[in-house]
């Protein structure tokens, strides 16, 4: 009840002032730079609070994408300005943005959704990166404060997976729907979903439909939603709690991660891995069709996991 009586709102590009639309996109436009030279302590020098204090996370993203962005060009799409109001942060913060149709989202509008937002004013600023490794976008989250535009969340994210974009895995998602091969058409519509928004946190008109088409095809044998899928092989129950695809270089792999007590021992858990694979396969024998090859991880209580990984051709 307290944070539905604060106001949550949202500014397009076409409603924001000039200058402070401006502002936005050099801030972005600086920040990426920053980042393209793999500055990290300036990035974090222009840093909210809370963000410099726990800064490694985005540290280490800097580092890792540094080579990607520093031959790119970079373009920024039109900003978003996001108001929250209210004396505490929100505990589920939404923004509707654009103008909306009686079906919902149209081609021009988005809706944001930031869990624990302290109240404030926020920009969200996507560039697209093109020209150096890969097509990427970069998604920059910036608070005002003090007459400035202060980072408050960096997400750098590939446009494809494999050499492919969002079209070509729907593309492909819609072929396996019409063969009947609803497990592979759920993973690949779940790759042209994340490969259609920039953060997971975003939505759009393109983002909901693929959404539901993924819905419409999403298996019944399959974990989702932290619900676990128990599997019988080897004698044995296995707690699957994630299946998801995984492109490595030029391939695509579908990855199972289940549950084990202990992991220490790993020549043991490289024969229980091979044992999943193997049962994976024998269950969804699509799989063979979509996927060069399959990747166990076995995850113990703590967190630590142990993964294996089988060429497709040698799963027999």
């Amino acid at each position: 009840m307290g944070a539905s009586a604060y106001a949550q709102t949202c500014q397009g590009a076409a409603d924001m002032d000039a200058p402070e639309q401006t502002a936005l996109e050099a801030a972005a436009k600086r920040y990426f730079e920053m980042s393209a030279r793999g500055d990290a302590a300036a990035l974090k020098q222009n840093s909210i609070g809370s963000v410099a204090a726990s800064f490694a996370g985005i540290e280490t993203a800097v580092k890792e994408n540094q080579a990607a962005f520093a031959d790119a060009k970079a373009t920024v799409r039109p900003p978003f300005l996001l108001i929250a109001d209210g004396p505490e942060p929100l505990t589920r913060a939404e923004f509707l943005c654009g103008v909306f149709g009686k079906s919902g989202q149209t081609k021009d509008s988005a809706v944001f959704v930031l869990p624990n937002l302290p109240p404030g004013k926020y920009g969200v600023t996507i560039l697209d990166v093109n020209g150096g490794h890969a097509a990427m976008t970069l998604t920059l989250v910036l608070q005002h404060a003090a007459s400035d535009w202060k980072l408050a969340g960096f997400f750098p994210r590939s446009s494809q997976a494999a050499g492919h974009d969002a079209a070509w895995f729907t593309e492909r998602a819609r072929a396996f729907k019409a063969k009947g091969q609803n497990h592979n058409a759920w993973l690949y519509y779940r790759e042209a979903i994340a490969l259609s928004a920039p953060v997971d946190f975003m939505s759009t008109l393109a983002t909901d439909k693929l959404y539901d088409e993924t819905q419409a095809t999403q298996p019944a044998d399959v974990p989702v939603n932290g619900a676990a899928l128990d599997m019988s092989a080897g004698g044995k129950i296995y707690h699957l709690t994630e299946i998801f695809l995984l492109a490595v270089g030029d391939d695509l792999d579908v990855v199972v991660k289940y549950q084990t007590a202990d992991i220490s021992n790993t020549a043991h858990t490289f024969q229980e891995n091979t044992i999943v694979i193997v049962a994976l396969v024998a269950k969804f024998p699509e799989l063979r069709e979509a996927f060069a090859g399959v990747v166990a991880r076995a995850v113990e209580p703590s967190g630590r996991d142990y993964g294996s990984l089988v060429a497709m051709k040698d799963i027999k």
